[in-house]
């Protein structure tokens, strides 16, 4: 049966204003970087997708290494995409990036002109995409100059394969620096995607108030530390989580779930139940928190966990005394 999508989808998202850009994001992203593999079912990610759309949810991020296999979840994005979403393309935004390894020679990695046109060009065609709405350098590439790099996220722009460029995992150094680049060349940076949680605050030394001088949005990923700040670890690892699958690609690791780790997450779900949310809702309210924050990605293995995350818009404030005990918690 072909998809319709819900007719009121727009109405309990919000949308934030990404930097001093004309684009709005969605408060709450879907992230491919799990589940959408080649080696995951395909109807899940259908589903998980369209309820997504119907609620709100414009922005669909990947990467070409997304998987497993790398590039993989680019191909099942595509295909649902053709047989879903295209009549609603002007209704989304789609991101991919490059900058990790993703074939083998000197040029399919990191961040040359010749590896990231190459890329681009590769998942506009496992996505069945003419272009891209965010394109972004995936790392910082300490060899290759700053300006080639730039350089070909201007051209990429210009030659209409991408209408807008962003950075991830840059430092604030870095980023101050790729932001005047680009500003020179024309082609502003629009976004960074950086990592960031209550468990993970590196962001908070100075990137924050680059982005908030500079006008530029912010899009963190891995906001539940990989499922550690939800309710699954709560008494250990569990069967069938990431940490007890082994996947790769990124995925948590058992030695990343400490005791003092598990400690901290059973103080912060008391204080979660004392603001009607679950832990991973307000760990999620905790980063939208902050106006600089434009949007969160959330990375979904079910379709009611994209329900359960949309709902830390109910309560994105925080008293004094609630960030206060956050802040003593983490420690």
């Amino acid at each position: 049966m072909s998809y319709l999508p819900n007719p009121n989808r727009y109405k309990n998202m919000s949308y934030r204003r990404c930097g001093k850009s004309g684009l709005m994001l969605p408060a709450v992203s879907l992230g491919l970087w799990h589940n959408f593999g080649a080696i995951d079912s395909l109807e899940n990610a259908r589903t998980i997708l369209r309820l997504a759309f119907d609620s709100g949810i414009t922005h669909f991020d990947l990467a070409n290494n997304y998987g497993p296999p790398a590039g993989s979840a680019e191909e099942t994005f595509g295909e649902i995409f053709k047989s879903d979403f295209k009549n609603y393309r002007d209704e989304l935004i789609i991101s991919t990036k490059a900058g990790w390894g993703m074939w083998e020679g000197p040029y399919g990695d990191w961040g040359s002109k010749k590896y990231l046109v190459a890329s681009l060009d590769q998942s506009l065609k496992r996505m069945g995409l003419d272009y891209v709405d965010i394109f972004y350098h995936h790392r910082p590439d300490p060899e290759t100059p700053l300006e080639e790099t730039m350089g070909a996220l201007d051209l990429i722009v210009r030659q209409g394969k991408a209408l807008y460029v962003g950075i991830s995992s840059y430092s604030a150094s870095e980023t101050e620096a790729a932001i005047a680049i680009l500003n020179r060349l024309g082609t502003p940076c629009l976004i960074h995607q950086p990592k960031y949680s209550m468990f993970d605050r590196w962001i908070e030394g100075g990137l924050l108030d680059v982005l908030g001088n500079k006008g530029v949005g912010c899009i963190p990923f891995s906001p539940l530390a990989q499922g550690l700040l939800t309710n699954k670890y709560l008494q250990g690892i569990p069967a069938g989580s990431r940490a007890a699958s082994h996947r790769g690609n990124g995925a948590i690791e058992e030695d990343a779930i400490t005791e003092e780790k598990i400690a901290k997450v059973v103080k912060l779900n008391e204080l979660a139940l004392k603001r009607g949310q679950d832990l991973a809702q307000m760990a999620l309210s905790w980063i939208l928190k902050d106006d600089r924050i434009t949007s969160v990605l959330i990375g979904v293995s079910k379709p009611e966990q994209v329900i359960d995350s949309i709902k830390c818009l109910e309560n994105i404030s925080f008293s004094a005394d609630e960030l206060n005990a956050i802040n003593n918690i983490l420690r």
